[in-house]
């Protein structure tokens, strides 16, 4: 396959990127245990107060990586369109999450963990790193956010501002 799209502007790539955590369903979730031992997995998850929020039990690889590493990657699924957000991670128990973010969970995903088992727990990724690139020739403009600082603007992020 050639390139034949000129490369996005950062702006674009911000944009289209928030577009994505506002209407996908699915995101992978990289975590490693105190050993090492790598886990990936896709959850559902919701953006929400600029921050993903996922659920999972804590009784599995996952939760457990979550809550004790306190770190994720997280990454969409397609290799020609990348998104990867590197985040801190928050863990809240069913009974400390704030509502806004499980009513936002539940909204778009159509399931509250707060009626289903104990085991479950709510986990607030907060964005320290993004990259995003379609091919090779978006690879030198991929970082979008370093140390939690977004290094482009878009009219998402500026005071009064509106999707465009």
């Amino acid at each position: 396959m050639k390139i034949t799209e000129p490369p996005r502007t950062p702006e674009q790539r911000k944009a289209d990127l928030l577009g994505r955590l506002e209407r996908e369903m699915d995101i992978w979730v990289a975590t490693a245990d105190p050993e090492g031992a790598p886990c990936l997995v896709p959850l559902w998850f919701v953006w929400h107060d600029e921050a993903v929020w996922l659920c999972t039990r804590l009784t599995n690889p996952t939760g457990r990586n979550l809550r004790d590493g306190g770190r994720t990657r997280l990454a969409f699924g397609d290799t020609r369109d990348v998104a990867l957000v590197d985040g801190d991670v928050r863990t809240y128990p069913m009974r400390e999450v704030p509502s806004a973010a499980a009513e936002a969970f539940r909204s778009k995903t159509g399931w509250d963990p707060r009626e289903d088992h104990a085991s479950y727990a709510f986990f607030q990724v907060r964005p320290r790193g993004v990259q995003a690139w379609c091919e090779q020739h978006e690879l030198p403009r991929r970082h979008l956010m370093r140390e939690g600082v977004w290094a482009v603007q878009t009219s998402l992020n500026r005071p009064g501002g509106a999707a465009r």
